[in-house]
């Protein structure tokens, strides 16, 4: 997009343009439609309602089942615990290859039946559908969706494989270790298909106990485990795990109907932080990893954004911001360059911005126009008399020539900037970057004051007197005028 046509999306042309054209929108910016959220309800929910008959029923099933399933699980877990020790004796305490030998062969049968009673002993019920591939055809199992701690049943039935991890891959949640071999891997898929959800563990929902007690007062709980077709890395895949990731997962996501999405542990932080900001917890979701590694963000500087957000939506239902909260928060009038501005922030055209859009719209938007040189050439337009300080007047007649508002009042905005009578340019700089979303009102009124320079003859684009800073309203209103008829 050329600075004209940006411009034209970002400013009126003048005043009460497109006043009453709500069908109206900008052209996108370019990668914009790669950020949508995808149309996937909060994976870190999960609200098990139980009616009053499934209460009494569990109530009377519990009283029988709940203590013998307890003292059964209780005495497996202890023989489980006795020969494990038994097979690690003598072992480093950090162990980097699987236990072999006698050890291996004496323990690991016991501990696979041992595996099966427990589960039994819930009131598990295990299907097994497929066929499960020998370590020659796919060293590695993948399985998913890894929803809850009774995930460990494919484990069991695929044999006890070693399970190999390490602490970096906290770091890693989407990929972890184990396409980087680029070996064939054996996708497994995991189903609980019953009428009450009574093992699902996230986020916000029942606690880790709470799933156990509800578990084990269920006469039988049923749980699929399908061994799906080995897949073979091709040669591209095999030198990019990514790549090899991407594709198994959305093999896998296809066959259990289920929506891929990006969210990992951070969302999870960001929903606390916004839950301590009186925020709706959703609105900490913003598929974090994904927009991180996009848009080259960090998390300090993601939780700063929400902050700033929260600063907006704090006093808006719902904690979405509507067109006016974005106008009181930024001391401005509803006009159409807010509405222009307000319309690039928000991505799906609802009328609202939420968390996610709004660091989206910061980063893709705003701070590309907050460079050092786009602050100091956007200072020297503010600069009228250029005596490197910027008054309350020359201020006003830049905003208002910017927006199309000839009676604006911009007093409060400019006690946000200036410590005193004026704005010296180190105070005008720290603004524009602690609040990045002036950066395109600051500018708008230079792109305009371009385009019109690049649209004259080119004697007269030489001419100095154009490029001044000495502007006003009136002559705001011819460079629109051109910029229109072009």
């Amino acid at each position: 997009m050329n600075r004209c046509a940006e411009a034209a999306a970002v400013a009126a042309s003048g005043p009460g343009a497109g006043v009453g054209n709500a069908g109206q929108r900008p052209p996108r910016v370019p990668r914009q439609t790669s950020f949508f959220p995808p149309p996937v309800r909060n994976p870190f929910v999960q609200q098990t309602r139980l009616g009053a008959a499934r209460r009494i029923q569990i109530f009377f099933l519990g009283i029988i089942l709940l203590p013998i399933r307890a003292l059964l699980l209780a005495l497996i877990l202890l023989l489980a615990w006795l020969f494990a020790a038994i097979s690690t004796t003598c072992c480093p305490e950090k162990l980097t290859h699987p236990i072999t030998g006698w050890k291996r062969t004496i323990t690991q049968p016991v501990l696979k039946f041992l595996g099966h009673a427990m589960f039994f002993s819930m009131g598990f019920i295990v299907t097994v559908k497929g066929k499960i591939a020998s370590p020659v055809e796919a060293p590695i199992f993948v399985v998913a969706p890894h929803s809850t701690f009774f995930d460990g049943i494919a484990c069991v039935v695929a044999g006890l494989p070693s399970i190999v991890s390490r602490h970096e891959n906290v770091q890693v949640p989407l990929i972890g270790r184990a396409f980087i071999p680029g070996v064939p891997v054996q996708p497994v898929l995991l189903r609980y298909p019953n009428k009450l959800d009574t093992v699902t563990w996230t986020w916000q929902g029942y606690k880790f106990i709470q799933l156990c007690v509800l578990t084990c007062c269920q006469p039988f709980t049923k749980v699929e485990v399908e061994f799906m077709p080995v897949q073979i890395p091709n040669d591209e895949e095999k030198s990019d795990p990514v790549l090899f990731a991407s594709t198994v997962r959305n093999l896998m996501a296809e066959a259990l109907r289920i929506p891929v999405t990006d969210h990992t542990y951070e969302d999870c932080r960001l929903m606390i932080s916004a839950g301590q900001l009186t925020l709706p917890m959703e609105a900490g979701l913003v598929e974090f990893t994904k927009i991180s590694r996009k848009l080259k963000l960090d998390w300090d500087g993601i939780r700063k954004h929400l902050d700033e957000y929260a600063a907006i939506a704090s006093s808006s239902k719902g904690g979405r911001i509507g067109i006016e909260e974005f106008a009181e928060y930024l001391k401005l009038p509803v006009s159409d360059v807010l509405r222009q501005l307000f319309a690039l922030f928000d991505r799906n055209h609802d009328g609202s911005i939420d968390f996610r859009e709004y660091v989206i719209g910061l980063a893709v938007l705003c701070n590309p126009a907050n460079t050092e040189e786009i602050i100091q050439v956007a200072f020297k337009l503010f600069d009228v008399d250029e005596d490197g300080f910027i008054t309350e007047e020359e201020f006003a007649t830049i905003m208002q020539a910017s927006l199309g508002v000839p009676d604006l009042d911009v007093s409060g905005l400019f006690k946000e900037i200036a410590q005193g009578d004026s704005v010296s340019y180190e105070e005008f700089k720290s603004f524009a970057l602690k609040h990045p979303e002036y950066a395109k009102i600051f500018t708008t009124y230079l792109d305009l004051q371009t385009c019109h320079v690049f649209s004259l003859p080119e004697e007269v684009q030489a001419t100095p007197s154009v490029v001044s800073n000495k502007v006003s309203p009136e002559s705001h209103e011819e460079s629109t005028s051109d910029k229109k008829d072009d």
